[in-house]
């Protein structure tokens, strides 16, 4: 059932793109410039280039306390030089105080919190893992100003052109430079770092991984249109293309303009975001009554993006149809879903599911 939509849907294959296939993973190695290009130029923008300085400002905040003291929690700032000039945002860091070695996760968030709605610290640490995370305002705001924080740098001298990045690449921008900071860890595992997001920034999760193979996977959460769910195959109560382009056409790179009422002939597919990640692992989170979106459409987004993964001897996403839209953790192969009941919210559920597929 599930592969007969996706070809009734003709769905694009990463695997075949501008006149060039990939049949082996040499061959998709060779290819993946090419898709991760197809994907800044056509959505997303080139993110900024990599700061000509770096530096980390750390001041512990509860030392061997936090969490019934299990935890050591950190305050740093990024210092760091964007076209000649100073630049700085803050995350916070909290790893358990007792082991070493820890898996992390860079978290990209709505709020400074700590703990947060969308954060339960206390239950990260008590299930193994280190957390970086910060406030993706601290880094630019989320409307259409490109004079502020980072976009003010990158933009002081020059107007935005087709592929300048939109907001989107420059949150994915912050959460490198987090990950720049967890890799002069002694206490972190480098080689099992997530980096996690909801909605508009479970989009940007996915991103930072695709760009950045430093991230062992990427969690997606709720985040639909232009993120994890496919754009063909849409319908009443789905967010389309020019919905997003609407509200939040300073998200992406000008050129994505060009797609509005083509949801279902745009050349490249949300799933393309997966296959660049392969072979490392996707997680993405669904909420059933979160119709805008598109549960169906994540899910068909998941199967789409195996093909990759099978070069690789790997399995991709392991389901079976009678799976379709039903409350289940689907984490056996490298690609995982949790589907659970409810709406458009990264609940303890998806954290737990989250956590089941990145320990299994």
């Amino acid at each position: 059932m599930i592969n007969s939509m996706l070809k009734e849907l003709e769905v694009p294959s990463p695997l075949e793109i501008s006149g060039k296939k990939a049949a082996t993973p040499e061959d998709w190695e060779k290819l993946r410039p090419l898709v991760l290009k197809t994907m800044l130029e056509s959505e997303y923008g080139y993110l900024p280039d990599a700061p000509e300085d770096l530096e980390f400002d750390v001041t512990v905040k509860e030392n061997n306390r936090f969490c019934a003291s299990k935890a050591v929690y950190l305050n740093v700032d990024v210092i760091c030089t964007v076209n000649g000039e100073k630049f700085s945002f803050p995350f916070s860091y909290i790893y358990p105080s007792r082991g070493e070695n820890f898996k992390a996760f860079v978290v990209i968030n709505f709020r400074p919190d700590i703990p947060d709605r969308y954060i339960p610290t206390e239950e990260i640490i008590d299930n193994g893992f280190a957390c970086a995370s910060f406030c993706y305002k601290d880094v630019t705001s989320d409307d259409g100003d490109f004079s502020d924080g980072l976009a003010g740098l990158i933009y002081k001298d020059s107007e935005r052109s087709e592929y300048s990045c939109g907001k989107i690449a420059m949150w994915a921008w912050a959460a490198m430079r987090v990950m720049d900071f967890l890799q002069t860890r002694d206490e972190i595992d480098k080689e099992n770092i997530c980096v996690a997001g909801h909605s508009r920034l479970g989009k940007t999760a996915l991103l930072t991984a695709a760009v950045d193979t430093r991230f062992s996977a990427a969690h997606s959460n709720c985040a639909g249109c232009s993120g994890d769910s496919l754009n063909r195959g849409k319908s009443e109560g789905n967010e389309f293309i020019g919905d997003i382009l609407d509200r939040f056409g300073f998200w992406f790179c000008e050129n994505y303009k060009s797609f509005r009422d083509k949801d279902s002939e745009t050349p490249f597919e949300q799933h393309f975001l997966h296959a660049l990640i392969a072979p490392r692992k996707v997680h993405i989170s669904s909420a059933l009554e979160d119709i805008w979106a598109g549960p169906n459409l994540q899910f068909l987004c998941c199967a789409a993006a195996s093909e990759v993964y099978e070069l690789y001897g790997k399995k991709g996403f392991v389901f079976n149809d009678s799976d379709f839209l039903k409350p289940k953790y689907l984490h056996e192969g490298s690609i995982g879903l949790c589907t659970r009941e409810g709406t458009h919210y990264f609940s303890r559920d998806d954290w737990h599911g989250l956590f089941d597929f990145l320990n299994k």
